[in-house]
């Protein structure tokens, strides 16, 4: 399975915003973007004009680089988004409801990132089954809860209190002693996280159907 493996920190320089990769970090001093670190590369100090076409790459890839998607899996979202009647509010969407951006939403864990290896070592249940695939879209009505043995338990509540974002309104916590939560509602766009909102999702619609 392919997979960045470079310090995804290089990825928040490129897009010189704030993409939230790495968990607590991101709110610390020894953010990049906070201590004005150039782009990667050897000319990154350097500010020329971007054209119209690399406008519309750069909105494409930070909403991959937010979400952790590679190419063939955005292109399989946005195939779906395609069939409905506003793509760009479907494509987020389908987005907000991963298996692994509600399991870091509910606050089960500090970054998408550490979302996707906590499913993939098997430590939730989804519907009271299984599931180690993070890319799952769930369904309204779906339920993910953390496996009751201690390892899986601890893990998820240490994150839990240090949550850094709120639980938004299409999900909920579902009270008990083992972490779990519920998918109430399919997103809308004013659901998406707030700190990727501003992407402009018209722009990846037009760099996508080129």
């Amino acid at each position: 399975m392919a997979r960045y493996t470079d310090p995804v920190c290089k990825r928040c320089r490129r897009e010189g915003v704030k993409l939230f990769l790495k968990g607590s970090r991101c709110f610390s001093p020894k953010c990049p973007i906070d201590r004005d670190a150039p782009p990667p590369g050897m000319h990154g100090y350097r500010k020329g004009k971007t054209s119209e076409y690399g406008v519309r790459l750069r909105e494409k890839q930070k909403l991959k680089f937010f979400y952790g998607l590679l190419e063939r899996q955005f292109r399989r979202y946005f195939a779906l988004a395609s069939k409905a009647q506003n793509t760009g509010e479907e494509l987020l969407s389908l987005l907000e409801r991963r298996l692994d951006n509600v399991v870091h939403r509910l606050g089960f864990a500090p970054s998408r990132r550490a979302a996707r290896i906590i499913i993939a070592h098997g430590h939730v249940l989804l519907n009271g089954k299984p599931c180690d695939i993070p890319s799952v879209i769930m369904k309204p009505g779906d339920v993910v809860k953390v496996k009751s043995r201690d390892k899986s338990a601890k893990l998820v509540r240490a994150n839990m209190q240090d949550r850094q974002n709120t639980i938004p309104d299409f999900l909920e916590i579902i009270p008990g002693e083992i972490p779990e939560g519920r998918l109430i509602r399919v997103p809308s766009r004013g659901d998406v996280d707030p700190r990727i909102s501003e992407i402009r999702e018209q722009l990846i619609i037009e760099i996508a159907t080129r």
